[in-house]
């Protein structure tokens, strides 16, 4: 990392106006909540109009190949162009972005710069539900506003208008004829990238079966966030500050971003089980959130069925993805069964055989 201040001092002393001598003191790496893009907190201070100036940055840098990525692709202008249209077109709170670097040759992979923002994020390793942090700990009245308050900034995400049209550049490339059926696909292809590493999963296999065979029948397209999950999100005083993280952004149905901020939740609670750990059980749950979204925007939510498993599959590809990644790196032994790695195997497994119970 000695080299990374120089690095991007030259370059920003580039790209600000003639004098500037830039200096860059770099703080810290990978955020703790981190799993795709590396993320680089800097300070620049720098002399304009005879004046000496300074800026808090966060860069989102592209993983390299030998840091074992858990995406197959990182479309970093995308990423970069969401945020700001976003934060044009809405009153949701995204940091703005800077400068792009869209080469690589300054840090090795291509990066971009965002406003670095104050404020705390419920923790992921361990999870907030865990015990021990500031969102465990709070009174029920401060997690029910943090709810809320979360389930408004996704509502405002997904009233932004003509959303298929200004987010367009997000829909997945993948076949199917309406922008549920390409981000099914854009599923079966994240998890065949996983299995390259590993092996297939019966459990994942079962599951995409059944989703095939069952896909609603809907043509809705919003801004899908795609990761809207608390760890994403940073607060002040219970509310969001900052909506973070946009390599998973999509067009299409709603559902699919509420079912992710309720079975993000839920993963989470059911990994408390095997540590005989009490949880959150009375926050997050599905009626409370859809009849805040339902309040909010005035639409009605129906079954959450079908877009929970597919949320239970993307979450089962996350955990081969990090688990292969830990193999690769010698932190864990390759497992006989791949499906160990599965933290939410249970979760899981008891959702595919709800629907085996049910089936005619």
């Amino acid at each position: 990392m000695t080299v990374v201040p120089a690095a991007l001092a030259g370059w920003l002393g580039a790209l600000l106006p003639a004098g500037a001598e830039p200096t860059v003191t770099l703080h810290s790496g990978i955020d703790a909540n981190g799993m795709s893009s590396e993320t680089l907190v800097f300070d620049v201070s720098w002399r304009e109009g005879g004046e000496e100036r300074t800026a808090e940055y966060i860069a989102r840098v592209v993983p390299a190949a030998e840091d074992f990525p858990v995406l197959e692709r990182y479309a970093l202008q995308d990423q970069y162009d969401t945020m700001r249209i976003i934060g044009e077109l809405s009153d949701v709170p995204v940091p703005s972005v800077g400068f792009m670097e869209p080469s690589g040759d300054v840090l090795g992979m291509p990066f971009f710069l965002m406003d670095r923002l104050a404020g705390v994020v419920p923790p992921d390793m361990m999870p907030y539900n865990f015990g021990g942090n500031w969102l465990f700990d709070a009174s029920p009245e401060d997690q029910r506003r943090l709810q809320d308050s979360t389930v408004k900034a996704l509502a405002d995400l997904h009233s932004i208008p003509a959303a298929d049209e200004v987010f367009a550049f997000l829909d997945p490339r993948q076949p199917g004829a309406t922008a549920l059926q390409r981000n099914l696909a854009r599923t079966r292809a994240w998890y065949e990238f996983a299995v390259r590493d590993l092996e297939r999963s019966p459990l994942i296999d079962r599951a995409l079966r059944w989703l095939e065979s069952n896909l609603p029948d809907t043509t809705e397209s919003v801004l899908v966030w795609g990761d809207a999950r608390l760890g994403n999100v940073m607060y002040v005083d219970f509310e969001p500050v900052g909506v973070l993280d946009w390599e998973m952004a999509s067009v299409g149905p709603r559902e699919l971003d509420l079912s992710w901020l309720i079975f993000a939740h839920r993963v989470f609670e059911s990994m408390t089980t095997g540590f005989d750990l009490p949880g959150m059980p009375d926050f997050m749950r599905e009626e409370d959130v859809v009849a805040r979204y339902a309040e909010l925007t005035g639409v009605e939510i129906g079954d959450l069925t079908w877009y929970h498993v597919h949320s239970a599959v993307n979450w089962a590809v996350l955990f081969m993805r990090t688990g292969a990644r830990s193999i690769h790196f010698g932190e864990v032994e390759r497992p006989d069964d791949i499906e160990t790695l599965m933290f939410h195997r249970p979760l899981f497994e008891s959702l595919l055989d709800g629907l085996d119970a049910v089936a005619p």
